[in-house]
């Protein structure tokens, strides 16, 4: 399950990076990808989990089903929320037991009986329910035991109420062209909601075979997860043909009036669902899943399982995706796709996400997982084939940069608090699991699993990936399957490895963080030590952690970047000496394209060689390196372990940069410097800084988008475009605000992939009417990821007077904000400058609770906890830190906030204020100094034309 679009892609390092240094957490775009180390998750690296006790919240597992028979009645087309269910389930009796025990949730129970294969009448059965552990338990009223290898049909009648928090079988509404509302019915059952449509052993691990009837108004249709069986259906009537095995998890269906797009690729059916009046925006999605489908097929080696598949895009939809088998669904922003309006973010999104769904169909639907301790183990998967499946699609993207700045630098920066959990981890309630979808089992594990794929060669992890798929198919598989199936892979491949493959992958899933790599050159030899300790951001935590880590190099003498495979190993050794013959002159990098996960410090006469490579020959080195140098430099600048002049000079080669991952990374350091410099009484020196380095990409990609360009030089264009106006360039300024004045005063459209940038920085210095008219389109527009933009946009403003009615406007239930978005509308606020902060600070204070209650989704966090957390990360004054705890003194023994709510937050104002003490000074020291030794006094036409000239000359080098 995309479960919160990790990174939510489009996003740049900005964010991500920012999130290090004071551990944001915030919940308004993509709330695992930020989230701080809070104390959740305690690591436990022993090798093998064992389960926890008392209580315990697994089923007892003296029953097992076998299969489903589930008939659901609903008249969601009246808007009525009330169904009606009866469910029949094929069980064996494991162990000698008087009662059934399985999971419900807000069902109410009617009739229960059984049907043994052994008698000829139904056997009533008494029910009994634990709100706690959602156990209803459904016993003999006798106490003679159902004998043990038994058979039965378990019936259960029962009714319930469609939910209103987009979890479980849910309503959602949309407006039709005549403004009228349209109701429908449809589930989100990851990870323990499938037991609210129906009663069910609600296990990843319990497969069973399913056959589903809908009883629904003749004006709407139903769709599942098989193709409907038309000899059995009528009018008002759709019953589906049997499914395979699967978990319950993924069962789903919809009912709807919703209109579809249909195509075919090798036989396979596939189509596009959404709401009448958008199906002119379902191509993309249709071609790019029969494109995705196919690719993932080839690599794997194994064809999809079902006679077809499905896509849906839902109105409301509180996770990104999800991949129920054969039906994925979709938050309509990552779905519908229009040539005319869209952008190349909205476009690239799709792809990603389809593909994430996509894999999923094999990696968790056709090969499940035993429990949610190996969550890792389809989501890591997922986020790895988003990226594998997509360049594989389409390959002229260069997809893999962005999967560099969103998932591996993301990852990089969550996982390295006080203590990180480990990607293998037992949990039991529902709270645990729903919290297991952070970045350690999405981006940490796609990283991880990225690294071993390239360290092994494709050959050998291709042939591994099908072992384990064929070896476990239609059934529930652990962690120590997939090692097996590439340790049988490297034997058929005749490829050597230096150690058993549980021993070197079980070193990174048994243990939480990664580690850092010591580099030190011997310069009289030309050889090398390479040493491991574990990485925390706070460089005083010391740990005995020790990994299999696989590496490789490059040299100035032979920069050649394309060859992953790893050619050296610390085979859980602390250090291990390579015996090159490096000349002194010439630089050294580890880590070609920064497949492997960790970082690496290089002693500081290799940094300056590199610097130097940089700045006189910045292509001889692979861009996912350029952007990961600096993204290195920087965590070590800012916890002590290197010279803050090496990173501050590593950015001065950026006027030749043109690629979209060192420039992402670039735009995250600086966003994080201008987060904690603004107020400061030297900013503007930092400004002129900003202003040398971006000018010449700002110049030569301008404002405008231009057709046919590069897909990602359109990214670039807008990190160069934010960077330019946050330094106070003039010429920014004026252009953006000027092309948000005439759409206000002309109707002269914004092209769609330049919006978020011209909305954002035009709205920070516009009029309340400018201001009205973008919050009023917000209000209007039913185009759920323009929404995204404007909601994002409208938190740019440095108005009071105008963030107060954005920041209300998330209680005011008479507006027409969409239940997802009421949580995401502060952090654009806040995390943008004072006068926001104050803002949500001003809003909270009145209506803590108000917000409190706003339906967050799943995800076992609140509104208001998320908020406060997220405020904290950008508190960087007295003035904010003792407003903000006079706020939690308020509301942390509310229903609202966690028990450790008071500790994050003091927690994140000590990491500000060490930030601030350790990196203000060498930061304006070595600013003022470049200044006063002329690095910023070219003028801005001279810099233009030496970077033209560093552009071309870098080129031919």
């Amino acid at each position: 399950m995309q479960r919160f679009v990790v990174g939510v892609l489009y996003l740049t390092a900005a964010v991500i990076l920012a999130a290090g240094p004071a551990q944001a957490a915030s919940r308004a775009l993509t709330p695992p990808l930020y989230r701080d180390d809070n104390g959740w998750f305690q690591e436990n690296p022993n090798a093998r989990v064992s389960p926890r006790a008392d209580p315990d919240y697994r089923l007892p597992n003296t029953t097992i089903p076998t299969h489903y028979d589930i008939d659901l009645t609903t008249m969601v087309h009246e808007g009525d929320r009330k169904f009606t269910g009866i469910v029949k389930i094929h069980v064996t009796f494991e162990e000698a037991t008087t009662s059934i025990v399985l999971h419900a949730r807000q069902l109410i129970i009617t009739e229960a009986s059984i049907q043994l294969d052994t008698t000829d009448t139904p056997e009533d059965l008494e029910q009994s329910y634990e709100d706690e552990r959602e156990f209803l338990t459904l016993a003999r009223t006798t106490n003679t035991p159902f004998a043990k290898g038994s058979q039965g049909v378990l019936t259960v009648h029962y009714n319930g109420e469609l939910r209103l928090d987009n979890g479980g079988f849910y309503l959602s509404t949309y407006n039709d062209t005549n403004g009228n509302v349209r109701h429908l019915a449809t589930t989100q059952f990851e990870s323990t909601d499938a037991r609210h449509a129906f009663p069910c052993f609600d296990e990843p691990a319990m497969r069973a075979t399913f056959t589903i009837t809908m009883r629904h108004s003749p004006s709407y249709k139903a769709i599942s997860n098989m193709p409907v069986n038309t000899m059995e259906s009528s009018p008002g009537v759709t019953v589906f043909q049997t499914t395979p095995n699967m978990p319950t998890y993924l069962v789903a269906f919809i009912v709807s009036d919703f209109e579809y797009t249909e195509g075919v690729l090798n036989s396979l059916p596939q189509r596009i669902y959404s709401r009448p009046g958008t199906e002119g925006d379902q191509e993309w999605a249709l071609v790019s899943g029969m494109l995705i489908l196919e690719r993932l097929a080839e690599y794997y080696g194994v064809p999809f399982a079902l006679p077809k598949i499905d896509q849906a895009a839902i109105p409301d939809f509180a996770a990104g995706a999800m991949e129920n088998w054969g039906l994925a669904t979709y938050r309509e922003e990552y779905m519908l796709y229009n040539k005319d309006h869209s952008t190349i973010t909205t476009q690239t999104n799709i792809a990603n996400i389809i593909a994430h769904e996509y894999a999923h169909q094999w990696f968790g639907n056709y090969v499940a997982i035993q429990w949610w301790t190996y969550l890792w183990l389809k989501e890591g998967f997922a986020t790895l084939f988003s990226y594998k499946a997509t360049d594989a699609a389409y390959p002229e993207w260069g997809i893999w940069q962005q999967f560099h700045t969103d998932d591996y630098q993301g990852a990089l920066n969550n996982d390295a608090g006080v203590s990180p959990r480990p990607m293998t981890h037992y949990v039991q309630k529902p709270q645990e699991i729903s919290r297991l979808y952070d970045t350690v089992s999405y981006a940490k594990a796609g990283s991880v699993l990225n690294m071993w794929n390239h360290a092994l060669t494709d050959t050998v992890f291709q042939r591994g990936l099908h072992n384990y798929l064929t070896a476990n198919n239609f059934s529930a598989a652990v962690e120590d399957k997939l090692f097996t199936a590439i340790q049988i892979a490297s034997k058929e491949e005749n490829y050597e490895i230096p150690a058993k493959i549980e021993d070197m992958m079980g070193s990174w899933t048994h243990q939480g963080g990664y580690p850092l790599l010591t580099v030190k050159r011997n310069y009289d030899d030309g050889s090398f030590s390479v040493t491991q300790q574990a990485f925390h951001n706070n460089e005083t935590i010391n740990s005995d952690k020790s990994w299999y880590i696989p590496f490789n190099y490059a040299t100035q003498s032979n920069a050649d970047f394309r060859d992953t495979e790893a050619t050296n190993y610390l085979l859980n050794v602390k250090s291990v000496s390579v015996g090159a013959k490096l000349g002194k002159e010439e630089w050294l990098i580890l880590n070609k394209q920064s497949t492997g996960y960790y970082r690496i410090n290089y002693d500081e006469q290799n940094w300056k060689l590199i610097i130097n490579g940089l700045i006189h020959h910045p292509f001889k080195i692979h861009p996912r390196n350029r952007a990961q140098l600096m993204h290195d430099a920087y965590r070590f600048s800012a916890s002590n372990r290197l010279n803050h002049a090496i990173l501050l000079e590593m950015l001065t080669y950026l006027p030749s940069e043109v690629e979209y991952a060192p420039w992402s990374t670039a735009n995250g350091i600086i966003n994080i410097y201008n987060r904690y410099l603004g107020g400061d009484n030297d900013y503007k020196v930092f400004q002129e800084f900003v202003a040398e380095i971006v000018t010449p990409i700002y110049e030569k990609l301008g404002i405008n988008d231009v057709p046919g360009e590069h897909h990602y030089q359109k990214f670039t264009r807008n990190v160069a475009i934010n960077m330019a106006c946050l330094a106070g360039i003039n010429s920014c300024l004026k252009e953006t605000n000027d092309k948000l004045k005439d759409l206000v005063e002309r109707d002269v459209a914004i092209e769609p992939n330049v919006q978020s940038q011209i909305y954002c920085n035009g709205l920070k210095q516009s009029s309340n009417d400018v201001f009205d008219f973008v919050y009023n389109k917000l209000m209007d527009s039913d185009d759920q990821a323009l929404r995204r933009i404007l909601i994002n946009s409208l938190g740019c403003s440095q108005n009071k007077q105008q963030l107060d009615k954005f920041v209300s406007s998330s209680i005011d239930h008479d507006n027409e904000l969409r239940v997802q978005e009421r949580s995401t509308l502060l952090s654009p606020a806040y995390s943008r400058g004072l006068t926001g902060w104050m803002a949500c600070m001003d809003f909270l204070d009145k209506h803590w609770d108000a917000y409190g209650n706003l339906n967050g989704g799943f995800g076992g966090t609140n509104p208001l906890d998320d908020a406060i957390r997220g405020m904290s990360s950008y508190a960087n004054n007295e003035e904010q830190e003792n407003r903000l705890l006079a706020l939690v003194a308020k509301v942390k023994n509310s229903v609202h906030a966690s028990a450790n709510l008071e500790e994050v937050v003091e927690a994140n104002f000590k990491t500000n204020r060490d930030w601030l003490k350790s990196n203000r000074d060498p930061l304006m020291s070595w600013l003022i100094s470049y200044r006063s030794n002329g690095g910023a006094t070219l003028a801005i036409s001279t810099l233009s034309m030496v970077s033209v000239i560093l552009l071309v000359v870098s080129h031919l080098f």
